[in-house]
């Protein structure tokens, strides 16, 4: 396929507009460290509550009280959770300048991310980089996650985009992996600077 051809530009949100980092926010929720994190971090970011608020299946409300019932925290320390994960999502360097770059260049921009609601309209809230998705296809609104097939057709059949004339961004191989196998040019990105150089290999001229 030409990557020549290429029009259409699609962010990945989490670890690459914003940072998401599950051990930090444990960290800061219940003051633990290495090990103890880990475990933490696993039991209640992989885990199928989480997956069911990403899926939009619950609430932030309903998910805490899932949270007390099933793993035993206080109801203080799920209002601790869920403030760091929303306030640790800072914005990384570069990668909002980036964007602006290509849509100046005339490309389109769109965003596909597994997310909740609720971090969805803090993160409009607060910054102002959700205006430059012409559209953002979010996992919470259809009932699927990365890499599912239909996330990637949704994107696609929702933006009337063709796959091999877009390309996405994301920092987890897998859900690389997953645009890959569905006709899409793909880049695991891991800085704006990386991401640009790796775009302009790709042929984009901006």
């Amino acid at each position: 396929m030409s990557s020549a051809s290429i029009k259409n530009v699609v962010f990945d949100v989490g670890n690459v507009i914003v940072r998401w980092s599950p051990i930090e926010i444990v960290n800061l929720t219940f003051g633990t460290q290495g090990d103890v994190s880990h475990q933490r971090a696993k039991q209640i970011f992989q885990n199928d509550i989480w997956l069911e608020l990403n899926k939009g299946q619950l609430t932030e409300a309903e998910t805490k009280a899932r949270y007390q019932a099933e793993i035993g925290l206080t109801a203080e320390e799920c209002d601790r959770l869920f403030y760091y994960v929303k306030e640790t999502q800072i914005l990384l360097y570069g990668s909002i300048d980036l964007i602006k770059k290509l849509k100046a260049a005339g490309y389109r921009i769109f965003a596909l991310t597994d997310n909740v609601h609720e971090i969805v309209a803090h993160l409009q809230q607060r910054y102002d980089f959700w205006g430059l998705f012409e559209h953002a296809t979010v996992s919470a609104e259809l009932g699927v996650l990365k890499p599912s097939d239909d996330i990637y057709q949704a994107l696609l059949e929702q933006n009337g985009l063709v796959a091999n004339e877009t390309v996405f961004l994301d920092d987890m191989p897998y859900n690389v992996d997953g645009a890959l196998k569905n006709g899409l040019h793909a880049i695991q990105f891991s800085s704006a600077e990386q991401a640009e150089h790796a775009l302009h290999k790709l042929g984009l001229e901006f």
